[in-house]
């Protein structure tokens, strides 16, 4: 996933967390797991997705623990790049031990009834193991997990049940010691004209986040924020250029020369995915 530019995703929290995240200024985590599927076998992953580890994160998610949960694929295929990623987000790191450890024992529990049906009826091919479907379906080489955490993060609370979220992500390489600036600075000058375009309707939420167990070394920091479709792309375009447009030339180019003060223009990337599947608490 941070290979694309552009998460998590994303983090796509929603309305049925947004007002406690406020109140408790939450800075949930999020699980990405990135995987390049084989050509032609999407559906056969997506079947592993539905079968191992949905029941493991929606039994949680009615018990409290995960906040919110998905499958999504970029819009723009790139060479050697992800294909497609498993989210989960939870409010700790006792979350993600109790979403580590449930999913041990269902993977455990499956691969014990595959092994049974080794024993099954005359002229039926056994069942495999979880560890083979999942060998058959992607290029488990190729595979990376992630740890984020978002520092900002702000919900709508009317989001539409059923929705399957368009996300866009930045991605940034700050530099060494500018963290703080670089959030100040994001905060001042974008925060405000997201948030109007969240309370306007045109995104359903968004974020500015980091990895919380630094993997990656080609970005320090993300933002991102999700839309119901991709018309909200050129609404939220829009939006900043009539920002800056509004600012004379010399505030306009203090902008520019804050940033790339801040940051490493060249190793800039974005992203945009959408989701397969979304599950968020209180969703029908």
């Amino acid at each position: 996933m941070m290979k694309r530019v552009s998460l998590c995703f994303l983090l796509l929290l929603m309305s049925c967390i947004s007002a406690g995240a406020q109140q408790a200024q939450m800075q949930p985590l999020v699980f990405y797991y990135d995987y390049a599927v084989n050509p032609g076998k999407e559906e056969q992953f997506l079947d592993l997705v539905k079968t191992v580890g949905a029941p493991v994160r929606d039994k949680l998610m009615a018990d409290g623990v995960v906040l919110a949960w998905g499958v999504e694929s970029p819009l723009l295929r790139v060479p050697g790049d992800t294909t497609h990623s498993i989210w989960y987000a939870v409010a700790d790191w006792a979350g993600v031990e109790k979403v580590d450890t449930a999913l041990r024992t269902q993977i455990s529990k499956l691969n014990d009834e595959a092994a049974k049906s080794g024993v099954g009826k005359k002229g039926t091919a056994p069942a495999s193991s979880v560890a083979a479907r999942l060998l058959d379906s992607v290029d488990i080489s190729k595979t990376h997990d992630y740890l984020c955490r978002n520092l900002v993060f702000n919900a709508s609370s009317n989001a539409p049940a059923g929705v399957l979220p368009y996300t866009r992500y930045f991605f940034f390489k700050v530099k060494p010691g500018k963290g703080g600036e670089f959030r100040k600075a994001w905060e001042k000058y974008n925060k405000p004209i997201i948030d109007k375009l969240l309370a306007d309707g045109v995104i359903l939420a968004y974020g500015l986040a980091i990895e919380e167990v630094r993997t990656d070394g080609d970005f320090t920091h993300f933002s991102w924020f999700s839309m119901k479709d991709l018309s909200s792309m050129d609404k939220f375009r829009s939006a900043f250029l009539a920002d800056r447009e509004h600012r004379s030339q010399e505030e306009q180019q203090s902008i520019t020369d804050l940033f790339t003060s801040l940051t490493d223009p060249d190793a800039s990337r974005s992203e945009v995915v959408r989701a397969l599947i979304f599950h968020a608490a209180g969703m029908k």
